[in-house]
This record gives C-alpha cells, sequence and structure tokens, in this order.
C-alpha cells in the first residue's frame, strides 16, 4: 500500500517511549443525523503539527501524552486516515464500534499520541473504511511511516532570514522529499494567525497520491505561513 519510498526511521515519533499503563479512552457512538455511507472515492492522510497544537496546551491532562513530553517530543503526528467521497459528502460513522483494547491503543499512541483521539479516529473514519481497529490502524501507520519529513527547523527560521515562506513552499518541500508525492497531492491548513496546523495529502482509492480535489482545499497555494518551533 505505500506509495513513497519507505523513510529509514519513524521520523517524527522514534523516540517515543509508550508507558506501562495507558487508559482506555471512552466509547464514542454516532451523533444525531451524522451517519453516511457513501461511496468511497479516496483518501486523506491527514497529519498535524504537534508543537503548534501544544502550545499553551503542556500542563492540560487532557493532551498529556501528545504536550508533556513524559513519552516523546513530537513534530508530526497522524491526525487520521480519512475516507472520501465524489464531493464533501464523506462517509462517516459507517457503523457502531467498539472501545479500543489496552494493546491496540499500546500499538498506536507513538502515532497519534492520544487515546481518545485513537478511539475517535477508529469510530468516524476506521468504522468505514476497515472490519478491525487493526487492520484500519496498520494501512495509517504503513503511509505515514512511508513519509520524509522536511526539518520543520529550519524552514521554521526562513523568514527571520528574510526568505518568504508559503503554504506551496512546504508543499514543494515534502514533494522534493518523497518520490511519487506531488506537491498538487498536497494541502495545507494554518490558523487565522497563520500558524501551521496541519498537512493533508490526498490519496486515491489505489491509496497512491492525487490531486486534491477543490473541496478539500483550505487555504491559497500561495498564502504565508509561520512555523511554531516549540518551547
Amino acid at each position: 500500500m505505500a506509495a513513497f519510498q519507505p523513510a529509514a526511521t519513524m521520523a517524527q515519533a522514534w523516540q517515543c517511549q509508550p508507558p506501562k499503563f495507558l487508559p482506555r479512552p471512552a466509547l464514542e457512538l454516532p451523533p444525531s443525523g451524522e451517519i453516511r455511507r457513501t461511496a468511497i472515492d479516496g483518501y486523506v492522510l491527514a497529519l498535524s503539527w504537534s508543537p503548534e497544537y501544544c502550545r499553551g496546551r503542556m500542563r492540560d491532562p487532557v493532551t498529556r501524552f501528545q504536550c508533556s513530553g513524559e513519552i516523546g517530543d513530537f513534530g508530526f503526528v497522524l491526525h487520521g486516515l480519512w475516507p472520501e467521497a465524489k464531493g464533501a459528502n464523506y462517509p462517516q460513522y459507517c457503523r457502531t464500534v467498539g472501545v479500543l483494547s489496552r494493546p491496540t491503543v499500546t500499538d498506536n499512541i507513538c502515532l497519534s499520541p492520544s487515546p481518545q483521539l485513537l478511539q475517535h479516529q477508529w469510530a468516524k473514519h476506521g468504522s468505514c473504511m476497515a472490519k478491525t481497529p487493526e487492520a484500519y490502524f496498520a494501512a495509517a501507520r504503513l503511509l505515514f511511516n512511508a513519509i520524509e519529513f522536511p526539518d520543520m527547523a529550519r524552514l521554521s527560521r526562513e523568514p527571520e532570514r528574510g526568505t518568504a515562506l508559503t503554504t506551496q513552499t512546504l508543499a514543494e518541500k515534502f514533494a522534493d522529499l518523497n518520490e511519487g508525492l506531488p506537491a498538487h497531492a498536497i494541502t495545507v491548513k494554518t490558523n487565522r494567525n497563520g500558524w501551521l496546523q496541519e498537512v493533508r495529502i490526498c490519496l486515491g482509492q489505489d491509496f497512491k497520491p492525487r490531486q486534491c480535489p477543490g473541496f478539500t482545499r483550505r487555504v491559497q497555494a500561495t498564502g504565508p505561513i509561520k512555523i511554531w518551533r516549540g518551547r
């Protein structure tokens, strides 16, 4: 399934050490009116920039595993692997699923460092893609581990050196490092103040990169961007 050349190591979480005890997440049921069983036309691999997400959340017990440094310091983490439809009406909550087991949470906590996020992704998105959570997270892990990431600390200093940094620049940096991943298969999400939040990779039904459909675009391709390096 991997569409790119595999990276030598788990660049963003190689130093992560799962704790001996992890809480099980809470059951997540489909919200009223949110069940959609539309046909799958492709996928999105959503990568969250953890330093920005964790800004001001280092002491928040809800974000303990991702933001406190207790199990490691993170760069990009997996937000989720999402099925897409031919339009914006993507499938979600295709069936009711149970609570993830502790072994499943432990196996994936370094990929998505939040037990409840793992539960949410399985309930909302994985339920439309796979029969078991193990199969769903194995696919997501394979795709995530195939990505080589740019030097984000260096990129974050480009504006300080007088070099403009845009969402298109970031997409091109990813494309340069990953054979078979063109810049037009990448969208970049920023917050209202222009700080990087997320990189999203658009995939076809065969899990190979494809040009992002118009409805997936969140920002202008030439929009300026800032990258928070963390504490």
